[in-house]
């Protein structure tokens, strides 16, 4: 049986980690207000650089060019929509005036689950709330209102509310893990990950206020590879394709369903996420090489992706 003072202790030292975290991320969290022709709209935006940029998500500035962001000491300024990517439902803004300091970017690829995480917003126009809870799952899918689906989001019990889109998911020392976007039910949240895709993301916003991605029109799921290509490759699962969409760069190219693809430009693939992941920018219009199995041997086919409208 514990010891009632060992649970104290427990106790105690979860209480100060997200003291600590309150106090080190509100500061640098804003409750927006946005005004469109639909009417108005909240939601939460965090600080990402000192000269003003702001972060939220795509859904809460939709239809707006600017918003009000007002921060937990009660500054109060305008913001203007730089660029929105409906497709990671990501937006940067930039504040017309000083913003306090920015938050600290973590790396969700180190999540686990059961972890420590703290959501930071502004639920409900309730502005500075702070919820907590662990990391429930990792790797979960989210379909946006663009029809696309966003991977390898996260699953957290730490409560989320409408307003708390856009704000933060922090870890146990205040790194920006996730971007709250989405309560899935009671208990149920998801955040957008914080990786080297995100930040990649984030990067083009601030600079070109758009994202372009190249689409070859292919829809599957991962799935086993036979054994002697197992042996082959030295892996054991490929992109098993489920649809190919009729006169798209996959189906010019001869690709058909239950192909399973194996690399893309050279690129080992076994998911959506890794072919995705491959659809940039550079690859618009580009010849590329993609290998797939199919009647018992290796086949390469040559692909011309074109750019995916938003």
């Amino acid at each position: 049986m514990n010891d009632p003072l060992d649970d104290a202790g427990l106790l105690d030292s979860y209480s100060e980690a997200v003291i600590h975290v309150a106090e080190q991320v509100l500061p640098s969290v804003a409750s927006l207000l946005v005004t469109t022709s639909r009417g108005s709209g909240s939601g939460s935006a965090s600080v990402l650089t000192s000269d003003g940029f702001l972060l939220t998500s795509s859904h809460v500035v939709e239809g707006a060019d600017r918003a009000t962001a007002t921060f937990q000491d009660g500054q109060e300024v305008l913001a203007d929509v730089v660029g929105r990517d409906p497709l990671s439902d990501l937006a940067v803004l930039r504040a017309r005036d000083d913003v306090p300091v920015p938050v600290t970017l973590g790396d969700a690829s180190q999540l686990r689950v059961g972890q420590v995480v703290i959501a930071l917003g502004n639920p409900f126009g309730l502005a500075g709330s702070v919820t907590a809870g662990i990391v429930s799952a990792l790797g979960r899918s989210l379909p946006t209102r663009s029809g696309r689906v966003i991977d390898e989001v996260i699953q957290t019990d730490a409560a989320l509310n409408p307003g708390n889109s856009g704000g933060v998911l922090a870890d146990s020392v205040g790194r920006m893990v996730g971007v709250n976007t989405a309560v899935a039910g009671v208990g149920l949240g998801l955040a957008i990950p914080v990786n080297a895709t995100t930040r990649s993301i984030v990067q083009t916003l601030m600079t070109t206020g758009r994202v372009r991605r190249a689409w070859l029109g292919v829809a599957g799921a991962q799935g086993a590879l036979p054994p002697p290509l197992r042996e082959r490759l030295g892996r054991r699962a490929g992109l098993h394709v489920a649809q190919v969409i009729e006169g798209s760069p996959a189906a010019q190219a001869g690709l058909m369903r239950g192909d399973i693809v194996v690399a893309v430009d050279g690129s080992p693939v076994n998911t959506s996420t890794a072919l995705q992941q491959l659809m940039v920018e550079a690859a618009i219009g580009r010849p590329i090489e993609v290998t797939v199995w199919r009647n018992g041997a290796l086949v390469d086919v040559i692909a011309k992706p074109r750019e995916l409208a938003s």
